[in-house]
């Protein structure tokens, strides 16, 4: 299943985690999850969206709402990636890529001229009830975890 839309049920994951903890979906059944892809750690919109999130898990945390990073990077740069910049959030390594076709958001994209595979940065709001309540596809950082704790205050 790709490109799931608001409504269905969210695909499953079950992915390693920074740390090396695996993560299923199903481990939050009854909270609410903001599930956010992103091309990868370290850059600068993926650390400031990561950032961002990370100065709202407590407002997310209050709303019984967990916050989940995926990207294709390893857990050892996930590992870096969250001491770096103290980061408060799980962070998934979708290595080879399976969730991110699962949610569709392994897209062709192109810089210069040039065309090439990588993961779009967007977001899936699921609800307690394991389907997709929101969804946010080319994603722009800024504002982007306001508008995301708007949806879930209203869910």
């Amino acid at each position: 299943m790709t490109d799931p839309a608001i409504g269905d049920n969210a695909p499953a994951i079950s992915l390693p985690r920074d740390g090396g903890d695996l993560v299923n979906l199903s481990d939050f059944a009854g909270k609410k999850v903001v599930l956010y892809f992103y091309p990868k750690d370290d850059t600068p919109g993926c650390t400031k969206e990561a950032i961002s999130f990370t100065q709202s898990v407590d407002t997310f945390a209050a709303r019984d709402t967990v916050i989940l990073g995926v990207s294709k990077d390893s857990i050892k740069k996930h590992d870096k990636f969250i001491a770096k910049h103290d980061l408060k959030i799980a962070l998934l390594s979708d290595e080879t890529g399976d969730v991110c076709e699962r949610y569709g958001t392994w897209v062709e994209k192109s810089m210069y001229g040039k065309t090439y595979m990588g993961i779009e940065r967007a977001t899936f709001l699921i609800g307690p009830d394991g389907k997709i309540a929101q969804v946010w596809r080319k994603v722009k950082v800024p504002g982007h975890v306001d508008a995301v704790l708007d949806a879930v205050r209203a869910l």
